[in-house]
């Protein structure tokens, strides 16, 4: 699947956003299981949102260390 750029770039930043109005809403959520459902998930966005930013910069540095190398 192909997703424009601006939409790409912004996909880790939303996990974020998402995982952090997840877990806010898991402390004032008291009905059912809602608050256990809504850490769960927003712990998990969280953690998935930091993966991808931080693998995205790793293979971005990688990608920019090797291209300098073979510039020769």
């Amino acid at each position: 699947m192909w997703v424009s750029k601006p939409i790409y770039e912004s996909l880790p930043y939303f996990y974020l956003l998402s995982g952090a109005i997840a877990l806010i809403a898991s402390m004032y959520l008291n009905h059912w299981y809602w608050p256990t459902i809504c850490f769960v998930v927003g712990l998990g966005s969280l953690v998935g949102g930091l993966v991808v930013l931080l693998k995205r910069r790793d293979h971005r540095i990688h990608d920019r260390r090797a291209s300098d190398t073979n510039d020769y």
